[in-house]
């Protein structure tokens, strides 16, 4: 059955056929927009129930959708990226304008997603909305880059990053490359997995434990810099931290070294050259906060989504700018300037000048947990995306099933009825194993096919490509639909700002990253191709 969406719009006067459903549980697509209001109300006062056919129950809370930010964001970024943008800004107090940039940039689009995840709720993160705006091939090309693409490369590079940071507590550095690193990075990958497959209540409970350590972790570094500066205040001839903080300032230029042993005159550069640098520190500080999206993935889990989203959003986004600013702030107080610029491991680095290496092994076992927290929460929305795109019959519908491994294609109606014989018979677990072991494998070909650099840029072109249509998303429903009930409406210049960076990102990114890229492109052909199969396979069936 051909579908009455068109590329570039709905169909406003035609009948919404099966696949076209919203994916929020008991919901109806409906042209008129005072029926949408009235059956969000119906929807309002159903929350909670249990009834439905969504594949997931409304369990989770403001505080559980604040965890899972922090969880996702608070990972390898804020202990890996301060090198990699302090090599591209000509001062320390560049470099914390450029974290706090970036964190408002985040910000503005976890605003605009807060919208969309209050007013058009659902199963699938951005699909949903992308679908509904732009029609469903568009929902289901975001699904596909993110089920196959987005999701495998991110478990792939925190799995990475995490035996990256055993090896640098050993003094190992150069072993990224060897097939012992890739296959222990694949051992901790399946370890998240099965971790994930017991169920959402066991999920979120240890994802609150590992949220714990990141803040523990931010912390001691926070407390450690403050220390510092308080004995050199006190003793102006003490040889204690980095000391350049206390002689050198924070705001005029300075040489940067760069990690292959070149300089950086910053004083001799271009205005465009030194746009270019400022551009990719912002890109490095605009990958750190990732993850700022990921809490309406579980937009149709949460009990009350139009409260607790921007609640969760609001609160968790300030949070981790804060975070991000005072532990950077510590490494300029930790460690000598031309230190920072030539270290991915700046953390562990910091704390075993100060401490000595005991401690810096000690680190970096806290920073292993803080990634381990961060590979949990990603795993956990990866089999949220994958079910939800089996659900609209994008992927084959046994990624649907919830509480075992197999190839029960069925909807997921009697693990989700409320009848007390349905209780009777529900699953041990209610996590998408399918699911999970999809993207465990995706990510495990990841590991084994590419590089940590490459796959971050793979990831972030993946994500702000249909970031950005997203919110271009939210802005065109603004005046095509001004009736939508919109619970959470931020003022419009917020989706602007994020359209214009998004769409900035992605350009810079193909144009410094041409393989990756074509790569990406040549994914967006092939998942074409594969939803034009399947349409003509329903149409035949």
């Amino acid at each position: 059955m051909a579908p009455s969406d068109s590329y570039f719009g709905r169909d406003h006067n035609s009948a919404p056929h099966q696949e076209e459903q919203p994916l929020l549980a008991g919901a109806r697509q409906v042209p008129d927009a005072r029926q949408r209001r009235q059956q969000q109300q119906d929807d309002d006062r159903e929350r909670g129930s249990g009834t439905g056919t969504a594949t997931f129950t409304r369990n989770l809370g403001a505080v559980e959708a604040f965890a899972i930010v922090i969880s996702i964001v608070i990972g390898s970024g804020v202990f890996t990226s301060p090198g990699s943008i302090d090599t591209n800004v000509p001062s320390p107090a560049t470099a914390l304008i450029v974290w706090l940039v970036g964190g408002v940039l985040a910000w503005t689009g976890a605003s605009t997603m807060a919208e969309l995840g209050t007013a058009i709720p659902g199963e699938g993160g951005v699909q949903p909305y992308l679908k509904y705006v732009f029609g469903d091939v568009f929902g289901f090309l975001a699904a596909w880059t993110w089920v196959v693409a987005v999701m495998p490369a991110t478990l792939a590079i925190l799995s990475i990053v995490f035996v990256e940071s055993i090896y640098s507590a050993a003094g190992v550095t150069d072993q990224a490359d060897r097939i012992e690193h890739k296959l222990l990075s694949i051992l901790i990958l399946a370890a998240i997995g099965l971790a994930n497959s017991i169920s959402t209540k066991a999920s979120t409970r240890l994802n609150n434990f590992f949220v714990v350590t990141k803040f523990v972790t931010i912390f001691a570094l926070v407390l450690a810099g403050v220390v510092v500066v308080a004995l050199q205040v006190s003793d102006p001839n003490r040889a204690v931290g980095g000391g350049d903080w206390f002689q050198k300032s924070w705001f005029e230029y300075r040489d940067s070294v760069n990690p292959d042993g070149s300089v950086t005159h910053w004083g001799a550069l271009s205005e465009w050259e030194m746009f270019g640098h400022l551009s990719a520190a912002l890109y490095a500080a605009l990958w750190a906060y990732s993850g700022w999206d990921k809490a309406i993935y579980i937009s149709a889990e949460l009990s009350a989504p139009a409260r607790q989203l921007p609640l969760a959003l609001n609160t968790a986004i300030p949070t981790i700018i804060l975070c991000f600013l005072t532990a950077n702030a510590a490494y300029y107080v930790l460690l000598p300037w031309d230190v920072v610029s030539t270290t991915d491991s700046v953390a562990v680095t910091a704390i075993s000048r100060l401490l000595g290496p005991t401690f810096g092994i000690f680190s970096a076992v806290l920073i292993c947990l803080v990634v381990a927290g961060s590979l949990l929460g990603n795993s956990f929305v990866a089999g949220r995306m994958a079910v939800a795109a089996a659900n609209m019959d994008w992927l084959p519908r046994f990624l649907s099933h919830v509480g075992g491994v197999g190839f029960k294609s069925g909807a997921n109606a009697d693990n989700t009825s409320s009848s007390a014989a349905a209780s009777d018979q529900a699953p041990a677990s209610d996590a998408p194993i399918n699911a999970i072991i999809l993207s465990t494998v995706l990510s495990a070909l990841y590991i084994l096919l590419g590089s940590f650099r490459a796959l971050l840029t793979f990831n972030g072109l993946g994500e702000y490509s249909f970031f950005f249509l997203t919110v271009l998303g939210a802005i065109i429903l603004r005046y095509r639909e001004p009736g939508l009930s919109r619970p959470y409406k931020p003022f419009i210049l917020i989706p602007v700002t994020f359209s214009l960076v998004s769409g900035f990102v992605v350009v810079r990114g193909a144009a410094f990253a041409p393989v990756q890229a074509l790569v990406l492109v040549g994914l967006w052909l092939l998942g074409f191709a594969f939803y034009w199969v399947r349409r003509w396979q329903q149409v035949r069936a």
